[in-house]
């Protein structure tokens, strides 16, 4: 029963943080899990099947609160699915923490750029609100390198595809968000099939799953109420500071230092973090007649 309880409320707070900022549910829960020694492939395993559930969930919720960009959604869900059905496979054969120090500096680099093009290269509210035709030769190799690592690696939808997406010129960031979370209820039915097929039921923790579907299905409707009244502005830098903190965490896990000195370096990041919120909300509170 305790550890009901305390799954049902690490789903809750992973899908909240993943509705609101478009990813976080993957790699906060895979991460508890593994620190519960739960082995790669039966962790990822039993959070795709969760969250069939809960990306159901979010995604109905970011669409009738106008969070979806109708034009993007197959587009990069369905490269995305076929690829996570091969990233489940693999899984299920070798280990997926090989490739993770590598896409967590890339992505580590995306999460800073984002900060700093809201933050300092943000000119308003108004630039938000263009629209931005993609490319389907952009998109298809976006959604497969994140449907693939999302299923390799127990999350990475969200990580891979937000950054990317943020980054780009013209976009409204929960319009990115809601179409990153609603996109990847198709991409994790696969990965779960995947997993299906090569694990097989017996492999799933049910306990588990139960647990984080309690959780982040009662998450989802609130997350994406927080996407549609947050400023942008506002948004693009959570977002982006998220990122950061989540891959520094990764990397500096993979890079032999002392204990106090990791400690050392995430509060200083995190201190850095809370700053650049307050100067956003400022910022924001500035740029309120413009947009007007």
């Amino acid at each position: 029963m305790q550890k009901l309880i305390l799954f049902s409320f690490v789903g809750f707070f992973a899908q909240l943080m993943d509705g609101a900022l478009g990813m976080g549910f993957g790699l906060s829960s895979s991460s508890i899990l593994l620190a519960y020694g739960l082995a790669p492939a039966i962790a990822s395993a039993s959070i795709h099947l969760s969250q069939v559930a809960t990306t159901a969930a979010s995604g109905f919720s970011h669409y009738k609160f106008g969070n979806v960009d109708k034009r993007l959604v197959l587009t990069l869900a369905v490269p995305g699915a076929i690829s996570a059905f091969i990233g489940a496979a693999l899984l299920s054969r070798i280990p997926g923490e090989i490739i993770r120090p590598y896409i967590s500096l890339f992505l580590l680099c995306l999460g800073v750029y984002i900060v700093i093009r809201f933050l300092y290269l943000n000119r308003g509210a108004n630039d938000l609100k263009k629209k931005k035709s993609f490319k389907k030769r952009f998109i298809y190799p976006l959604g497969f390198a994140g449907g693939f690592l999302d299923a390799i690696g127990g999350g990475g939808w969200g990580p891979v595809n937000t950054p990317v997406l943020l980054s780009r010129e013209g976009l409204d960031p929960r319009k990115v968000i809601g179409t990153v979370d609603t996109s990847e209820f198709i991409v994790t039915i696969s990965a779960t099939l995947g997993f299906l097929v090569f694990l097989g039921w017996e492999q799933f923790s049910w306990l588990l799953v139960f647990a984080f579907v309690i959780g982040g299905v009662v998450a989802a409707p609130i997350a994406a109420w927080l996407v549609r009244v947050m400023p942008p502005l506002v948004l693009g830098v959570l977002a982006g500071g998220f990122i950061i903190l989540t891959n520094v965490r990764t990397l500096l896990n993979t890079i032999p230092l002392a204990e106090n000195a990791i400690y050392f370096i995430y509060t200083l990041l995190f201190f850095g973090y809370l700053v650049t919120i307050v100067l956003s909300i400022r910022k924001n509170m500035a740029l309120k007649p413009i947009s007007r």
